[in-house]
Order: structure tokens, then C-alpha cells, then sequence
């Protein structure tokens, strides 16, 4: 027992000196570093909304971004017509991400396995040809975005610093939200269904509705990072909703440790700081890392989460048991 506290002490070390790491960043004047810190912190986020279903629901969507553009876009027209304020334009682009979230989770979550994957897929498409289409906004070629999105008091997103510092405590609000919401009652029956959804039915509780839910909050919350990033871009193209994305936002939780929270975020700023490194080295540069992450799964079965901790226990057998009490 006594050796199990001293693991958890040494990982929560651990994210606490990368925590002041980052708030020290702005203060050394590299603003290049301060913007590569605020993508991989937007990837995070959008990493533990895509968790939130890979991890404490099991299914495996491959059409995640189409919600992250969802919000970059909201954004995007919301800016064009005039209106940039945050607490007015961020609430709006989580609501309509939590609305397509709401439609898609409707239809696909009646299936499971390879058919939600494939249905994801699809409405990541249908959403990618009909951001083309919008040809006002610039059809294939994407458009700018015409205002920052302002706070107040003269602060407003065009400065990199003021992104960073409002990126990461939105990243340290949803981390906390989330992890009450998964401690929760309603996280718990998530958690349920996923280990064994027909004892849970057994019991009277049918999975659906909250998956539904779920769902929805997963949505408003990678339409949250989508925000972010049009601010940190300036630019919304229907590039946002490649396949691509979404499996890099799969990888990034994979990488992390899936059911953790943590881990994607730490899988995130990973996945981002290689690609950034040998993207300099090599336009092909995925060839260097696709062996890391063969080399993760092979050899970190609790990915960098797990390796941080220093524990052998795995995130789902530990949901399992979770699960087996409740039940």
C-alpha cells in the first residue's frame, strides 16, 4: 500500500512541474514555443472529449473532428457577421457542436464495433463535402477568420499569451469537470454499460439515453478546442474534418492511456511535440513515429500515463472493478 502511495505522489509530481513549466512558458518572450504549447493544450482537449467515449463508453469513433470543425466554423461565421465575444461566440459553437453531437450520437450509438466506426466515419464526411460547398466561406480553400474572439477589457485572443493562459485553464476546468462527471453516478452507469450492457439492462437502467448524453457533452467540448484553434489559426478549412484528424486524436489518446483523462492530455502534447520535432527533420516523418507507438503498445500497456505513475495496473481493469461494484 505504502508503495503504491509513493507512485501516485511521484506521477502527481510529475504533472505538477509540467503544470508550472507551462505557466512560466510566456515569461521567457518565446512566443513560437508559447503557440506550440497552446496547439498541443487545444489537442488535449479535443483528445479528452474523443476519451470520453473511447475510453469510458468502448466505442471507437473515427469522425471526431467533424466536431471540432463544427465549432471552428461556428466561430468562423459568427466572426463574419460581426460577433466575437467569447462569452457569447463559445457558448454558441459548444451548443451547435452538442447539437450535431446530439444527431450523430442518435443514429450511431444503435450499433457498435466496426458499424459505429463506419457511421462516424460517414457523418465526418457528409460534414467535410458540405464545408466545401459553403462557397461565402471559401468552399475548398477555407476563409479567414475576421475577428479574434475578445474577452473584454481590451483582451482578446489575437494575443498569444492571453490564448495560452485562457487555453490552459479552460484544459484545467474540463479536466476537473470531467473527472467528477466520470466519479459521478451517471459516470458510473457509462462505465457500466460499457463492461457488460446487458447485466446493466438486467437491472432496469437501459445504456442508451446516457450514452446520449455523453455523447452531446463529448461533442460540446471538441467543439470547444475546435474555437480555440480557429483563434490560435486565424484559418477554418474543411481540412478540419479529414479522417486524418480524427485518427490522430485517436492516436493521442491511445498514446496517453484510454480511460484515463490524463493520459490524453499527456498523449497530445507527446504526439504534437514529436511531429513538430521531425517535422523539421522529414516530410515523412511518420515513419519514425509509427514505430514509437508500436513500441508503446507493445511494451507501455498503461501507455505514458501509466508510465508516469508507475503503476501496472491497467485503466480498464480498474473501470472493470468499478463497474462490478456498482452492478
Amino acid at each position: 500500500m505504502k508503495h503504491s502511495a509513493k507512485h501516485i505522489t511521484r506521477g502527481n509530481i510529475i504533472l505538477l512541474l509540467l503544470l508550472v513549466l507551462a505557466l512560466l512558458l510566456p515569461f521567457t518572450g518565446q512566443l513560437y514555443y508559447v503557440k506550440l504549447l497552446t496547439r498541443m493544450l487545444i489537442f488535449a482537449i479535443a483528445a479528452i472529449s474523443l476519451d470520453l467515449l473511447v475510453g469510458y463508453m468502448g466505442l471507437i469513433s473515427f469522425g471526431h473532428a467533424a466536431l471540432m470543425a463544427v465549432g471552428a466554423y461556428s466561430v468562423g461565421m459568427l466572426a463574419s457577421a460581426g460577433w466575437s465575444s467569447v462569452w457569447v461566440v463559445w457558448p454558441i459553437a459548444m451548443a451547435v457542436g452538442g447539437l450535431f453531437a446530439l444527431v450523430i450520437g442518435a443514429i450511431s450509438l444503435r450499433c457498435s464495433g466496426l458499424y459505429f466506426i463506419f457511421i462516424t466515419l460517414a457523418f465526418a464526411q457528409m460534414l467535410f463535402y458540405g464545408a466545401q460547398s459553403l462557397r461565402s466561406y471559401g468552399g475548398d480553400d477555407g476563409f479567414a477568420l475576421d475577428a479574434p474572439s475578445a474577452i473584454g477589457l481590451g483582451l482578446d485572443m489575437s494575443d498569444s499569451v492571453v490564448l495560452f493562459y485562457t487555453t490552459l485553464g479552460l484544459l484545467l476546468l474540463v479536466l476537473y469537470a470531467t473527472h467528477r462527471l466520470t466519479k459521478s453516478p451517471f459516470g458510473q452507469v457509462i462505465i457500466a454499460g460499457r463492461d457488460n450492457e446487458q447485466r446493466l439492462a438486467s437491472i432496469g437502467v437501459r445504456s442508451y439515453g446516457y450514452q446520449l448524453l455523453m455523447f452531446v457533452i463529448s461533442g460540446a467540448l471538441c467543439a470547444l478546442s475546435g474555437a480555440l484553434l480557429a483563434n490560435l489559426t486565424g484559418f477554418i478549412a474543411p481540412g478540419y474534418l479529414a479522417w486524418i484528424v480524427s485518427g490522430e486524436l485517436l492516436v493521442m489518446v491511445v498514446l496517453g492511456s484510454v480511460g484515463t483523462l490524463i493520459g490524453p492530455v499527456l498523449g497530445a502534447m507527446v504526439y504534437i511535440g514529436f511531429e513538430h520535432a521531425l517535422a523539421d527533420l522529414t516530410p515523412h516523418w511518420m515513419l519514425i513515429f509509427g514505430p514509437l507507438i508500436v513500441i508503446r503498445v507493445l511494451f507501455l500497456k498503461d501507455g505514458l500515463y501509466g508510465l508516469v505513475r508507475g503503476k501496472s495496473q491497467t485503466a480498464t481493469s480498474q473501470k472493470q472493478q468499478v463497474a462490478g461494484e456498482l452492478i
